[in-house]
């Protein structure tokens, strides 16, 4: 057998291994999208929380969160393609069905702060402070396995519109069954990472780990020392995490146009359904065409798209132009999705990749939604939506203005946006 024919087995057989994946980021994009989704509407109508109450879980999140970046971040560097760390992540998200259904009343009796504090810590270890772990996770699988990253992420594009089309029904029949849909979902996870996600460990190299050169304390801490680290943390700071904030009672928004509570959350789940849909169907071509701009340019447009789509809403508030408005988020999150993935790895060193990403585009993010959320939570009962929106869009706006400007150029060839020409 010549090199050519044992090249295109080893393409085939990787090839093969792609669609445990999609599944994976289907199974815990489904939790994330259902509590994202319906958690401030099951605050609202099952623990009768307002919107600063409100506020202060999702503060929590994020607040508790800013431990287990850090320590998630280099852990996962060091552990590269081993699975300890996402099975155990996996494990917890299975709890959650019985947390809501047995324990969040008992603690939520003890005092209102006591429950939003407890929920926070839990919550920020299987989504807020877990979703880079399982992130990085596939977007090292990707490179090892010779897939793109944005090719998997579809099953969590579907797992969104799943979760949209038919949590608004779950919630309906019974509030506290789309947390046992979430655990449904994370046994289906915990399968995928034993029994069906296989990694290539011949080209383990690809996805950042030298056996020759462990990572060590000083050159983690060199992170600190890089100028466009900063800046790309601020750039979440002012941008995704705005998006969390934004869209974190935009149900409550959404419902104030219709007169039935029903109706209005009915209407959410078909539209929520919509946008996720877009979001699927644009994450066939958009690897191509962030190859084509590149990655920068990529998360440029999607800080202009984010900014659009909040002033819009503060100006233009009808039914028809929100709804129009939300759809955009279907183009919005697949440019940030692959934009970032393959920025980090074309910007800085591959073996700190889920360090970087985990610091820049979630650590500092999740201190932005840590302030952010309590603050908009009494700007949306002292000034109403619209006015809020208007200063968060505005704030977007800036960012985006200020890191065109700075953001560092990618490596094309490191990010994986061209391929490396062979030696002759």
């Amino acid at each position: 057998m010549d090199k050519t024919e044992n090249s295109a087995i080893v393409t085939e057989n990787r090839s093969k291994d792609f669609w445990g994946f999609p599944v994976t980021h289907f199974s815990y994009f489904f939790t994330w999208a259902i509590v994202f989704g319906y958690l401030t509407l099951w605050l609202e109508q099952q623990a009768h929380f307002n919107g600063i109450e409100a506020g202060l879980v999702f503060s929590m999140m994020s607040g508790i969160s800013l431990i287990f970046q850090p320590v998630f971040g280099i852990i996962s560097d060091r552990l590269v393609m081993k699975k300890n760390l996402v099975i155990t992540i996996s494990i917890g998200m299975i709890l959650i069905g019985p947390y809501f259904q047995w324990l969040f009343n008992p603690l939520l009796s003890i005092s209102r702060f006591f429950a939003a504090l407890t929920t926070g810590i839990y919550l920020s270890f299987i989504l807020n402070g877990g979703v880079s772990v399982i992130e990085q996770y596939v977007q090292r699988a990707s490179l090892t396995n010779g897939f793109e990253y944005g090719h998997s992420r579809m099953g969590g594009s579907l797992a969104g519109a799943v979760a949209a089309l038919v949590g608004g029904r779950l919630f309906l029949w019974s509030p506290n069954s789309i947390f046992w849909a979430c655990t449904i979902a994370a046994i289906v996870l915990t399968c995928c990472f034993v029994f069906s996600d296989k990694i290539h460990l011949d080209n383990v190299q690809a996805a950042g780990e030298d056996t020759s050169n462990k990572l060590n304390v000083k050159q983690i801490g060199s992170i600190f020392k890089l100028r466009n680290f900063w800046i790309l943390s601020l750039f979440y700071m002012g941008t995704s995490a705005i998006y969390d904030v934004f869209d974190q009672q935009f149900i409550i928004f959404f419902k104030s146009f219709f007169h039935a509570v029903a109706q209005g959350t009915i209407a959410y789940s078909y539209m929520t359904s919509a946008q996720t849909a877009l979001e699927f169907l644009l994450m066939i071509p958009m690897p191509w065409i962030i190859n084509k701009i590149g990655s920068r340019n990529g998360l440029i447009c999607y800080g202009i798209i984010l900014t659009i789509r909040i002033v819009g809403s503060a100006l233009v508030p009808s039914l028809t132009f929100v709804i129009i408005l939300r759809l955009l988020a279907g183009l919005e999150m697949p440019i940030l999705l692959v934009s970032i993935m393959k920025y980090i790895a074309g910007a800085f060193d591959l073996r700190l990749y889920a360090t970087v990403y985990a610091l820049s585009s979630n650590f500092a993010k999740q201190i932005s939604v840590f302030f952010f959320s309590s603050f908009a939570g009494k700007l949306y009962d002292q000034i109403g939506f619209q006015h809020t929106y208007l200063i968060l869009g505005i704030i977007v706006g800036i960012v985006t203005l200020i890191c065109a400007f700075t953001l560092t150029k990618e490596d094309p060839i490191q990010a994986g946006e061209i391929k490396e020409k062979p030696t002759k």
